[in-house]
């Protein structure tokens, strides 16, 4: 599998309903370095009920500007939710199937450490 082979798929629930479409992956890098990286593995489906073009970035919380885009962007993709990979059953030709019990995870991306005033701590 690619990763072609996920974006824009249809996402279809334990009963075959439609629940949207794939608009972004996220992964997670394991273990030790690999040459100058850890092994990046798959871990979250972002799903869009209403389309299945991308947040272009717009699903991290500090991002706000351009205003309008930003506005727009979000109200686009309201509904949006992440998905474990674990909840994923099956990738077929034509849609992504998830198994009963599937939660609904939010799509935001807190902001880095280092623009958070809430995270630096003193010494």
């Amino acid at each position: 599998m690619i990763l072609g082979d996920l974006l824009d798929a249809p996402v279809r629930g334990p009963a075959d309903e439609p629940l949207g479409f794939v608009v972004d992956v996220r992964f997670v890098l394991d273990g030790p370095p690999d040459g100058t990286l850890a092994a990046p593995r798959l871990h979250e489906l972002l799903v869009s009920p209403r389309t299945g073009t991308s947040f272009l970035g717009y699903e991290r919380t500090e991002v706000r500007s351009p205003a309008l885009l930003a506005r727009w962007l979000r109200w686009r993709h309201r509904g949006t939710f992440l998905v474990r990979w674990q909840d994923v059953i099956a990738v077929e030709p034509g849609a992504v199937r998830l198994r009963e019990g599937f939660r609904r995870l939010s799509p935001e991306l807190p902001g880095r450490p280092s623009q958070r005033p809430d995270l630096h701590r003193a010494t």
